[in-house]
Protein backbone atom coordinates (compact mmCIF):
# COMPACT_ATOMS: atom_id res chain seq x y z
CA UNK A 1 0.00 0.00 0.00
CA UNK A 2 1.46 3.54 -0.32
CA UNK A 3 2.20 4.08 3.17
CA UNK A 4 4.21 7.91 3.65
CA UNK A 5 6.69 8.07 6.40
CA UNK A 6 4.63 10.04 8.64
CA UNK A 7 1.83 7.77 8.51
CA UNK A 8 3.90 4.27 9.17
CA UNK A 9 3.38 2.39 12.37
CA UNK A 10 5.60 -0.43 12.40
CA UNK A 11 5.78 -1.60 16.20
CA UNK A 12 4.84 -4.86 16.20
CA UNK A 13 3.06 -4.30 19.39
CA UNK A 14 0.60 -1.54 18.48
CA UNK A 15 -0.21 -3.45 15.43
CA UNK A 16 -0.98 -6.70 17.41
CA UNK A 17 -2.81 -4.49 19.55
CA UNK A 18 -5.06 -3.45 16.65
CA UNK A 19 -5.18 -6.37 15.44
CA UNK A 20 -6.74 -8.22 18.43
CA UNK A 21 -9.41 -5.35 18.65
CA UNK A 22 -11.02 -4.88 15.01
CA UNK A 23 -9.97 -9.33 14.50
CA UNK A 24 -12.37 -9.38 11.81
CA UNK A 25 -9.42 -9.57 9.23
CA UNK A 26 -10.12 -9.48 4.90
CA UNK A 27 -8.48 -12.59 3.52
CA UNK A 28 -6.70 -11.97 0.31
CA UNK A 29 -5.63 -15.43 -1.61
CA UNK A 30 -4.64 -15.98 -5.11
CA UNK A 31 -6.61 -18.93 -6.58
CA UNK A 32 -6.30 -21.34 -9.40
CA UNK A 33 -5.86 -20.69 -13.26
CA UNK A 34 -3.65 -18.25 -15.41
CA UNK A 35 -3.41 -15.64 -14.51
CA UNK A 36 -4.51 -16.65 -11.24
CA UNK A 37 -7.90 -14.97 -9.52
CA UNK A 38 -7.69 -12.63 -6.52
CA UNK A 39 -10.22 -14.21 -3.66
CA UNK A 40 -11.49 -12.14 -0.49
CA UNK A 41 -13.17 -14.05 2.77
CA UNK A 42 -13.85 -11.79 5.55
CA UNK A 43 -12.69 -13.86 8.60
CA UNK A 44 -12.55 -13.84 12.24
CA UNK A 45 -8.86 -14.32 13.14
CA UNK A 46 -7.05 -14.85 16.30
CA UNK A 47 -3.46 -13.97 17.32
CA UNK A 48 -0.86 -15.77 18.57
CA UNK A 49 1.79 -13.85 18.77
CA UNK A 50 4.17 -15.96 20.29
CA UNK A 51 4.40 -17.94 17.18
CA UNK A 52 6.92 -17.01 14.25
CA UNK A 53 8.41 -13.93 14.45
CA UNK A 54 5.16 -11.65 13.36
CA UNK A 55 2.47 -13.89 15.11
CA UNK A 56 0.34 -16.91 13.69
CA UNK A 57 -3.32 -15.81 12.88
CA UNK A 58 -5.95 -18.60 13.19
CA UNK A 59 -8.67 -18.81 11.79
CA UNK A 60 -11.73 -21.47 10.35
CA UNK A 61 -13.78 -21.38 6.98
CA UNK A 62 -16.60 -23.16 5.71
CA UNK A 63 -15.90 -26.50 4.20
CA UNK A 64 -17.98 -25.35 1.07
CA UNK A 65 -15.81 -22.39 0.93
CA UNK A 66 -13.23 -22.99 -1.64
CA UNK A 67 -10.33 -21.33 -0.35
CA UNK A 68 -9.05 -23.95 1.45
CA UNK A 69 -8.52 -25.99 -1.32
CA UNK A 70 -7.70 -23.72 -4.47
CA UNK A 71 -5.69 -21.02 -3.04
CA UNK A 72 -2.27 -21.35 -3.65
CA UNK A 73 0.70 -21.95 -0.67
CA UNK A 74 3.18 -21.68 -2.52
CA UNK A 75 3.16 -17.87 -2.65
CA UNK A 76 1.75 -15.13 0.40
CA UNK A 77 -1.21 -14.37 1.47
CA UNK A 78 -2.86 -11.01 2.58
CA UNK A 79 -4.84 -10.63 5.58
CA UNK A 80 -6.07 -6.46 6.16
CA UNK A 81 -7.49 -5.49 9.45
CA UNK A 82 -9.07 -1.94 9.39
CA UNK A 83 -9.49 -0.07 12.34
CA UNK A 84 -11.51 3.49 13.32
CA UNK A 85 -11.91 5.24 10.45
CA UNK A 86 -14.21 8.33 9.26
CA UNK A 87 -14.92 11.12 7.13
CA UNK A 88 -12.34 14.63 7.90
CA UNK A 89 -14.49 17.83 6.47
CA UNK A 90 -12.36 20.52 5.28
CA UNK A 91 -14.78 22.90 7.40
CA UNK A 92 -13.15 21.33 10.67
CA UNK A 93 -9.63 22.84 9.74
CA UNK A 94 -8.64 26.01 11.31
CA UNK A 95 -6.22 26.70 7.60
CA UNK A 96 -9.56 27.08 5.95
CA UNK A 97 -10.15 30.49 7.84
CA UNK A 98 -6.41 31.53 7.25
CA UNK A 99 -5.95 30.52 3.87
CA UNK A 100 -8.69 28.75 2.15
CA UNK A 101 -5.88 25.77 0.82
CA UNK A 102 -7.95 22.30 2.27
CA UNK A 103 -9.83 19.77 0.87
CA UNK A 104 -11.81 16.91 2.33
CA UNK A 105 -10.20 13.69 3.08
CA UNK A 106 -10.43 10.41 5.10
CA UNK A 107 -8.53 9.34 8.52
CA UNK A 108 -8.16 5.32 9.27
CA UNK A 109 -6.54 2.99 10.42
CA UNK A 110 -5.14 -0.23 8.87
CA UNK A 111 -2.59 -3.47 9.08
CA UNK A 112 -1.15 -5.40 6.66
CA UNK A 113 -0.48 -8.81 7.41
CA UNK A 114 1.47 -11.84 4.87
CA UNK A 115 2.33 -14.69 5.52
CA UNK A 116 1.93 -18.39 3.78
CA UNK A 117 -1.54 -20.24 4.39
CA UNK A 118 -1.67 -23.45 6.13
CA UNK A 119 -4.97 -25.73 6.04
CA UNK A 120 -5.84 -27.76 9.04
CA UNK A 121 -8.18 -30.10 8.34
CA UNK A 122 -8.28 -31.67 11.73
CA UNK A 123 -11.02 -32.49 14.40
CA UNK A 124 -8.98 -31.81 17.30
CA UNK A 125 -7.20 -28.94 15.96
CA UNK A 126 -10.59 -27.18 14.80
CA UNK A 127 -12.30 -28.52 18.09
CA UNK A 128 -9.56 -26.67 20.16
CA UNK A 129 -9.56 -23.62 17.89
CA UNK A 130 -13.41 -23.10 18.63
CA UNK A 131 -13.41 -23.73 22.09
CA UNK A 132 -10.36 -21.15 22.56
CA UNK A 133 -12.13 -18.40 20.34
CA UNK A 134 -15.83 -19.40 22.14
CA UNK A 135 -14.24 -18.29 25.30
CA UNK A 136 -12.45 -15.54 24.12
CA UNK A 137 -15.32 -13.66 22.62
CA UNK A 138 -17.92 -14.54 25.21
CA UNK A 139 -15.90 -13.87 28.05
CA UNK A 140 -17.67 -10.17 28.37
CA UNK A 141 -21.23 -11.87 28.48
CA UNK A 142 -23.15 -12.04 31.64
CA UNK A 143 -23.47 -15.85 31.12
CA UNK A 144 -20.26 -17.41 29.02
CA UNK A 145 -21.60 -19.89 26.29
CA UNK A 146 -19.17 -22.53 26.15
CA UNK A 147 -18.80 -25.33 23.31
CA UNK A 148 -19.62 -27.61 25.98
CA UNK A 149 -23.30 -26.45 26.02
CA UNK A 150 -24.45 -27.80 22.92
CA UNK A 151 -25.43 -31.57 22.42
CA UNK A 152 -21.88 -33.38 21.31
CA UNK A 153 -23.37 -34.88 18.20
CA UNK A 154 -24.55 -31.61 16.85
CA UNK A 155 -21.22 -29.96 17.34
CA UNK A 156 -19.29 -33.07 16.00
CA UNK A 157 -21.65 -32.21 13.42
CA UNK A 158 -20.85 -28.90 13.41
CA UNK A 159 -16.80 -29.21 12.91
CA UNK A 160 -17.39 -31.65 10.36
CA UNK A 161 -18.24 -28.51 8.36
CA UNK A 162 -15.30 -26.14 9.14
CA UNK A 163 -11.73 -26.32 8.49
CA UNK A 164 -9.12 -24.36 9.91
CA UNK A 165 -6.32 -22.67 8.70
CA UNK A 166 -3.52 -20.65 10.11
CA UNK A 167 -1.13 -18.29 8.75
CA UNK A 168 2.41 -17.74 9.99
CA UNK A 169 3.02 -14.32 9.32
CA UNK A 170 6.14 -12.76 7.60
CA UNK A 171 5.66 -8.54 7.52
CA UNK A 172 3.26 -6.17 9.15
CA UNK A 173 3.03 -3.06 8.43
CA UNK A 174 0.54 -0.45 9.49
CA UNK A 175 -0.50 2.99 8.20
CA UNK A 176 -1.90 5.18 11.14
CA UNK A 177 -3.63 8.29 9.08
CA UNK A 178 -4.61 10.57 11.87
CA UNK A 179 -3.87 13.87 10.54
CA UNK A 180 -0.22 13.66 11.16
CA UNK A 181 0.43 16.09 8.77
CA UNK A 182 -1.26 18.93 9.91
CA UNK A 183 -1.41 21.82 12.50
CA UNK A 184 -1.87 21.60 15.73
CA UNK A 185 -4.38 23.99 15.21
CA UNK A 186 -6.28 22.17 12.14
CA UNK A 187 -5.31 18.25 14.71
CA UNK A 188 -7.46 20.26 17.20
CA UNK A 189 -10.41 20.84 14.92
CA UNK A 190 -10.39 17.38 13.14
CA UNK A 191 -10.79 16.43 17.36
CA UNK A 192 -13.70 18.69 17.28
CA UNK A 193 -15.66 17.78 14.35
CA UNK A 194 -15.23 13.98 14.85
CA UNK A 195 -16.36 14.19 18.66
CA UNK A 196 -19.36 16.16 17.32
CA UNK A 197 -20.00 13.73 13.90
CA UNK A 198 -20.17 10.98 16.90
CA UNK A 199 -16.41 9.13 16.20
CA UNK A 200 -14.91 9.29 19.20
CA UNK A 201 -12.76 6.37 18.16
CA UNK A 202 -11.10 7.77 15.50
CA UNK A 203 -10.77 11.15 17.54
CA UNK A 204 -9.18 9.39 20.23
CA UNK A 205 -5.90 9.02 17.75
CA UNK A 206 -5.83 12.44 16.26
CA UNK A 207 -4.36 14.04 18.62
CA UNK A 208 -1.69 11.89 20.60
CA UNK A 209 -0.56 10.36 17.29
CA UNK A 210 0.07 6.49 16.17
CA UNK A 211 -0.67 3.90 19.46
CA UNK A 212 -1.47 6.57 21.95
CA UNK A 213 -4.87 5.30 22.96
CA UNK A 214 -4.23 2.39 25.64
Amino acid sequence: MYLPTHFEESRTEVLHELMRGHPLGLLVTQGPGEPPALEANALPFHLDPARGAHGTLVAHVARANPVWREARTDTEVLVVFQGPQAYISPGWYATKAETGKVVPTWNYILVEARGRLVVRDDAAWVHALVSGLTDLHEATQARPWKVADAPADYIAATQRAIVGIEVELTALKGKWKMSQNRSAADRAGVVQGLAAAGHDDVAAWVDPGPGAPA
